[in-house]
């Protein structure tokens, strides 16, 4: 299960609705791939259709979609949001990395 803050829900809707989506019935993709500082990335977008092999979760009444692979990196991973003058935007935090790149978009396990 992947949770959502408040903060994250707010911003995802706006997002989602500047983009032409509809946070009632489309999703947020969530998932990692190879890459960064280190070793692995989150990916985050919009998508209109769950492929057949997606976990699909609902939170805080956003809908996230996972592809399998992803899944077992990022289960009881909180998406935050953090705005203001020192924000970083998107923010994973997900108790399965062991360590973090300091800008927090790539982790290890």
């Amino acid at each position: 299960m992947i949770k959502v803050s408040d903060s994250a829900k707010q911003k995802v809707v706006s997002l989602m609705t500047e983009d032409g989506y509809d946070a009632a019935t489309d999703f947020v993709r969530v998932g990692v791939k190879s890459g960064g500082c280190s070793g692995l990335s989150y990916e985050l977008k919009f998508d209109k259709t769950a492929d057949e092999s997606d976990k699909i979760f609902e939170d805080n009444n956003v809908r996230i979609i996972v592809d399998k692979k992803s899944f077992l990196y990022l289960v009881g991973t909180t998406l935050e949001y953090s705005g203001g003058l020192n924000g970083k935007g998107f923010v994973f935090n997900n108790p399965n990395a062991q360590r973090t790149c300091g800008c927090g978009e790539s982790f290890s396990l």
